[in-house]
């Protein structure tokens, strides 16, 4: 074991080892601090704890920065990727189940990152096989390791989570990003601003949930006055994908434009972040403000994932 990581609590990191990554539900919180706290290490770690190690990576929807995150987060720990970026590539364009190709691929791979449109296909996937398998998110479901690389973001830009008052703009229906973000955050202190239009409101069951664990939280439609005094603006794009009529989409699309504008009424300590990719909702003018954090947060990506896979591979142990 590398000196940086003699400290740490082995049982806790023992328990990583082989795990599936599907909700961040599945994690309690001093889990999730303790992946946070491994993470951080490695922003100067740079040793490939991981020789000889494949990562399979497949990925049924577009994606960028998960899929390219993951790929470099395992080539960094000296291991290597393989799989697909568009399931017309794979043998699914000839009608093999999802059942049926996760049994193949296991015997490629050391351990699966999928991306699937639909609800529940990573659980599907981790039941079909004995590898450990990572969700890189399942329709409008959850995204686990955005979550943990946003959480990662939180700390690092604010010094803490509990205490803190954030934001979360924009297509609050659709965003999977925020609906596994803000289950996350109900084993925190923390109070939340909801604004979103009428048409895309978080889930009844997340407010129900943000309800009976004491979370703090308002709805609003207008960025102004609800985003002044936020520690964090967390904003999305609106899901275009997902909206089963376009015709609803281009009555939102357009609705919030996060500038420079903003800036004097919502104070000075307020952290703006974004999972990317934005489309309008974010003006390029904000992208020099010191406290626009979302490519930090997207670079932070990788850190994240570096340490989620040396745990979940027992690279550190």
């Amino acid at each position: 074991m590398h000196e940086l990581f003699k400290d740490i609590d082995q049982d806790r990191a023992r328990s990583f080892k082989g795990r599936d990554i599907i909700s961040p539900l599945d994690f309690e919180k001093d889990e999730i601090l303790f992946l946070l706290d491994v993470a951080r290490r490695f922003e100067t770690f740079r040793e490939p704890v991981l020789p000889g190690c494949i990562l399979a990576a497949l990925f049924f929807e577009p994606s960028t920065r998960t899929r390219l995150s993951f790929e470099s987060a395992i080539q960094r720990l000296g291991g290597s990727v393989l799989g697909f970026a568009d399931k017309g590539v794979s043998s699914v364009a000839k009608g093999e189940t999802l059942y049926d190709t996760i049994r193949v691929v296991e015997a490629y791979c050391d351990a699966i990152v999928i991306r699937h449109p639909l609800e529940g296909s990573a659980r599907v996937a981790a039941e079909s096989t004995e590898r450990p398998v990572i969700n890189g998110g399942d329709g409008a479901n959850q995204h686990p390791t955005q979550t943990l690389l946003d959480l990662y973001t939180i700390r690092k830009e604010k010094d803490r989570i509990d205490g803190l008052r954030i934001g979360f703009l924009g297509d609050l229906k659709y965003g999977r990003a925020v609906h596994s973000l803000v289950d996350t955050l109900c084993h925190f202190d923390v109070e939340m601003k909801l604004i979103s239009p009428k048409t895309l409101r978080l889930p009844a069951q997340l407010r129900e949930k943000l309800d009976s664990v004491g979370i703090s939280f308002s709805e609003h439609e207008e960025i102004l006055p609800a985003a002044a005094g936020l520690d964090i603006l967390y904003t999305t794009r609106i899901q275009k994908e997902r909206f089963p009529d376009l015709l609803d989409y281009e009555r939102v699309k357009s609705v919030y434009q996060v500038d420079r504008t903003i800036l004097p009424e919502v104070g000075e300590e307020l952290t703006i972040m974004h999972p990317l990719p934005r489309v309008t909702e974010i003006s390029p003018d904000l992208d020099d403000y010191p406290r626009a954090a979302y490519f930090r947060q997207s670079a932070n990506g990788v850190t994240v994932r570096r340490a989620l896979l040396a745990l979940v591979l027992g690279g550190i142990l």
